[in-house]
């Protein structure tokens, strides 16, 4: 049994996460263009204002998961004998901390604006001689970058599922929040051209508000993977099913009397401790231990680092 355990991920799992990474650096390139398209449109409206920030805090997740990903898999060392799975996780929480902050800031901001009740100006703008109301101009845009951001937030969606990456789960939710901000800010350039100067104030507050939620929820899924709560799902809505499935596997076996499970995440694998309490006169204990234990890494390609102990009860 080896001291210090690389993990790979199977070969399945490891081609995902390639599409992933593409997927990320494609991100990286629509994100970018789209910060531009929308600087040059941007105008003085309060809700294209939200939608830019939203857009260049698009580019932070796959940043992330693109770091994470080139230390995730390195060899543990003296120094870091777990390795560097958590990696992962300290990704996962830079990106959903800078989410919340900057999504506080277009609250803000935008609260003050309507309370101040500015009306931001849309003018005209000439393009190959023929002039028209830059509004028209700035909707198009919204339009336009909708539908990528859609196309890439569903297909990340399905992977991260498939590699428990919360990383990857997160930067589909900004995805998702992109094309809600592009819908939203539509609605308040169109009220702004309505003559309702609360429309982009309004719309803007919204952007912002769906930016905290999103920031605060996963702050709270980052923070609470990095104090070894019970695994969840990617999507953080119930406990994941795996440790009661092993669980029940383990107690499954004939020379085992009984056994407790505890597991933690790091990044995209499970790592914890299994006690159990062999059946009296249980011979060749340090070969079934052994083999337990491979029985448990082949369980789940999740289960990574598992210390087996075993003791003669287990007080409740």
């Amino acid at each position: 049994m080896k001291a210090y355990d690389r993990f790979e991920l199977p070969p399945d799992k490891a081609a995902l996460h390639r599409r992933a990474i593409r997927l990320e650096w494609w991100t990286i390139v629509f994100f970018a263009a789209t910060v531009a398209l929308l600087a040059v449109t941007l105008g003085q409206s309060q809700a294209m204002k939200a939608a830019w920030i939203e857009d260049m805090l698009g580019l932070v997740p796959p940043a992330a998961f693109l770091i994470a990903a080139r230390y995730r898999n390195r060899a543990p060392n003296e120094r870091f004998p777990y390795g560097y799975h958590r990696s992962v996780s300290v990704a996962f929480l830079a990106g959903s901390v800078t989410l919340f902050s900057l999504g506080g800031y277009v609250v803000y901001d935008s609260v003050v604006r309507l309370l101040a009740r500015e009306r931001p100006p849309i003018g005209l703008i000439e393009v190959l001689g023929q002039r028209f109301w830059l509004g028209w101009l700035m909707i198009a845009v919204l339009l336009v970058t909708m539908v990528p951001a859609i196309l890439l937030g569903r297909a990340k969606q399905r992977i991260a599922r498939e590699l428990h990456d919360k990383v990857l789960f997160a930067d589909a939710e900004m995805n998702r929040a992109d094309w809600l901000t592009a819908g939203a800010a539509v609605l308040g350039i169109a009220g702004i051209g309505a003559g309702l100067w609360w429309a982009d104030a309004v719309a803007a507050l919204i952007i912002g508000g769906d930016i905290v939620r999103d920031g605060v929820r996963t702050t709270r899924s980052a923070v609470a993977d990095l104090m070894d709560s019970k695994p969840r799902v990617v999507d953080g809505s119930r406990e994941h099913p795996l440790p009661g499935q092993l669980l029940t596997a383990v107690r499954d076996h004939d020379w085992i009397a009984d056994a407790r499970l505890r597991l933690r995440e790091e990044g995209h694998v499970f790592v914890g401790e299994l006690i159990v309490v062999p059946r009296d006169g249980t011979d060749r204990l340090v070969e079934r231990l052994e083999g337990l234990e491979r029985f448990a890494r082949d369980f789940d390609w999740r289960v990574h680092d598992l210390v087996i102990a075993p003791v003669s009860r287990i007080d409740t």
